[in-house]
């Protein structure tokens, strides 16, 4: 019997639990790049997703966090730098809080290194924001018309910035949402009964189907960060900041609207929250009627574009609640939506 363990830099990185320390591949490099005294810095896993994310502390007091980009998650090292230069110019132009992008001790935003077993890898350090995290909350309700108006101001500073002529970003199409070519899995290979796949599919092909003829350009297109959800705000003092603009990338601007809702769609009080954000924006940038039946389509697609994230993604990435809530979730929203193409706003 082979009794041998995958001990490259990739499995330990996705055996990783949070709490515990990064691996030496990762601490000393880190270290050496931002000039942190190896002794006196700690540096422990947040979370795993798409990348890893870590806590940074010096003599125990928490001074930045860092990300790990997985290989190949992101197209190249262009892409990350075109989400840091977004950051940045959000920072100075948009009535937005959002996280100083920590350079290293050369300068460099993003800094690049190889792993023992030669796989590179791209990390950039974010200052740490203190607060608490939404998702953490018992009731996000009271926070959603401020995420609403957050977005909206984001979608403001989108339009009026001329992208410089070297920024590059991926999309979010309905191709990298759903099927084969989605980028985080098809939802069709959840653990799904016979029936609960049919009702899935109907609702998938009423909410593209809503979602003709919508261009993929003009007003409603833009960069979008495509993860405003609760594990991506920070709360503190009531101010929030908006993190991890890791998922940014071309889109409808209300799938930023999706987003907000991702994983709890489901639950009771989410035509609340959509309410909510809605009111929110329009405090800021004006919606349609047609906007909120595009918004709901989105949003339907979103629910199956993250049962489709836990098809390639670990338990641990969810609190268990949620992690467990998905499918059957999934199915409800589908059939609320089936009933009422508009349920989040009725």
């Amino acid at each position: 019997m082979n009794t041998m363990t995958d001990t490259s830099p990739l499995a330990i990185f996705n055996g990783l639990r949070r709490g515990e320390p990064a691996p030496d591949w990762i601490g000393d490099t880190v270290t050496a790049a931002w000039g942190l005294p190896p002794d006196r810095t700690a540096i422990t896993l947040i979370a795993v997703s798409e990348n890893a994310t870590f806590r940074i502390e010096v003599d125990g007091v928490p001074v930045s966090v860092l990300r790990v980009h997985r290989p190949g998650h992101v197209g190249d090292a262009r892409q990350i730098a075109g989400e840091l230069t977004w950051v940045r110019r959000l920072a100075e132009e948009a009535e937005v809080r959002v996280p100083d992008v920590v350079p290293t001790a050369g300068g460099a935003l993003l800094h690049t290194f190889t792993d023992p077993g030669g796989s590179e890898w791209h990390c950039v350090a974010f200052a740490f924001v203190a607060g608490d995290i939404l998702e953490d909350f018992a009731d996000p309700r009271p926070y959603y018309a401020e995420i609403g108006a957050t977005t909206a101001r984001l979608h403001q500073q989108v339009k009026r910035w001329p992208l410089p002529a070297d920024f590059t970003r991926f999309s979010w199409q309905l191709s990298d949402m759903l099927g084969e070519t989605s980028r985080w899995g098809d939802w069709r290979r959840a653990d799904l009964t016979p029936e609960q796949a049919a009702v899935l599919g109907r609702a998938e092909f009423a909410a593209v189907s809503a979602l003709d003829g919508l261009p993929v350009s003009g007003e409603s297109w833009g960069l979008v960060h495509a993860d405003l959800r609760p594990s991506n705000i920070m709360i503190d003092g009531g101010a929030l900041t908006v993190i991890d603009f890791d998922d940014c990338g071309f889109s409808w601007l209300l799938y930023d609207f999706a987003s907000a809702l991702s994983f709890i769609e489901h639950e009771p009080y989410a035509p609340d929250i959509a309410k909510s954000w809605v009111a929110g924006y329009r405090t800021v940038r004006p919606l349609t009627e047609t906007d909120l039946i595009h918004a709901a389509a989105l949003s339907m697609i979103r629910r199956l574009t993250m049962l489709g994230w836990t098809t390639t993604h670990r338990a641990d990435a969810l609190p268990a609640k949620l992690w467990e809530a998905q499918i059957p979730g999934a199915v409800a929203v589908a059939e609320r939506y089936l009933a009422s193409p508009t349920w989040l706003f009725d």
